[in-house]
């Protein structure tokens, strides 16, 4: 199957998400693909989704706080694998943007993040 085109996700934090694979493309629940931008000073909060997830960061780095124990920052050519179950924060606290892929396995959906209020 060909995506040519990937859903612009729509956002009010100044992240940019473009889904190629998923449930908003292509109706497959099974995996998503997804690139995005997150601008200077970007963060969520913290996560407690049902499915792996893995980020490869293109440019800029990538904070993850994991059970708020551990905190990993990835830089360009990096990547993890965060299994579903895992409490997890996604930020970007540094001064350029941080561009990066993530994958999910099954494909993410709100229904199946579980952001923390």
């Amino acid at each position: 199957m060909v995506q040519r085109h990937p859903f612009v996700v729509p956002t009010n934090d100044g992240k940019s998400i473009k889904e190629h694979f998923g449930l908003a493309t292509t109706n497959n629940p099974a995996f998503s693909v997804a690139h995005m931008i997150a601008p200077p000073g970007w963060s969520e909060p913290y996560q407690t989704p049902e499915f792996d997830e893995v980020t490869l960061v293109v440019r800029g780095r990538k904070q993850i706080s994991i059970n708020e124990e551990e905190t990993i920052v990835l830089g360009p050519g990096e990547s993890i694998l965060i299994q579903k179950g895992c409490r997890v924060q996604y930020a970007n606290p540094f001064d350029e943007a941080t561009e990066y892929v993530s994958f999910c396995v099954p494909a993410f959906s709100l229904d199946l993040v579980h952001r923390e209020p």
